[in-house]
């Protein structure tokens, strides 16, 4: 896949891995959509690379999808890679009743039922494209669960099976359908969570994700696990129980 003239959009980025990757497409020669819920965030990232264009969306809402798949084909007829990035992470613990589940925000919503209409609604104008891509940002955490994020492991998981199977539906069109699968990185997704289960461990920068993804894009990798996340599917294979035991000794 080139990684330059590219019209992209990326959902969720105005911050953490979504605005790194905005910012390391932008560099590489790229025209760059951002959308997410919060104007002031959106602004905020145009403050620190003009370039981008923003949007206002919540992918969680379908009208807001499609009004969102409706400007984008009017505005950026060049239009020919998305990037579902967009997601919430929470601490549930199903133990404590169905009022300990959910606030405002829905896991699944967001982090697989907006991604899976997105790639429905919009793969029609990128098959019109002579090169065109789908990127879903998955998780580490897909192969192998934590067990108090247990819905948000859940919808990382689907995201990987449902991008295998995308990829092998579209495999005669000119979309590529690409994973990044990202380990721990130190961005504002479980901040909270970190600090009540005392974690030390904050995780790599949201730029190394970026640059590990750039490479793999560049080189076809259809599957782009970024460090230690090539260890949690390599040893999910090899020895689950094990690996969950592991991962979940708080």
């Amino acid at each position: 896949m080139k990684i330059e003239g590219n019209t992209v959009l990326i959902t969720g980025g105005g911050t953490g891995i979504g605005f790194a990757l905005a910012d390391a497409l932008v560099k590489a020669g790229n025209e760059v959509i951002i959308c997410g819920r919060r104007e002031s965030v959106l602004k905020e990232a145009k403050q620190k690379l003009p370039q981008l264009h923003i949007k206002v969306c919540d992918v969680s809402v379908e009208r807001q999808r499609k009004a969102l798949v409706s400007w984008i084909s009017s505005n950026f007829l060049n239009f020919n890679m998305l990037i579902n990035n967009a997601g919430i992470q929470r601490m549930i613990d199903f133990t404590s009743g169905e009022s300990n589940r959910y606030t405002d925000e829905d896991e699944i919503d967001i982090n697989l039922k907006a991604p899976v209409r997105l790639c429905e609604l919009f793969v029609p104008l990128l098959m019109k494209q002579k090169q065109a891509a789908i990127v879903n940002v998955s998780s580490g955490l897909g192969f192998c669960p934590i067990a108090v994020m247990p819905v948000y492991c859940a919808t990382k998981a689907a995201m990987h099976s449902f991008t295998v199977s995308v990829r092998h539906q579209l495999r005669k069109t000119s979309v590529k359908v690409f994973e990044i699968i990202p380990p721990i990185v130190d961005t504002d997704l479980d901040k909270g969570g970190r600090d009540e289960r005392q974690q030390e461990e904050r995780g790599i920068p949201p730029s190394e994700v970026a640059v590990t993804a750039m490479k793999g894009l560049a080189k076809d990798e259809y599957e782009i696990a970024v460090g230690e996340a090539e260890g949690l599917k390599m040893g999910a294979l090899k020895n689950p129980d094990e690996l969950f035991q592991h991962m979940n000794q708080w």
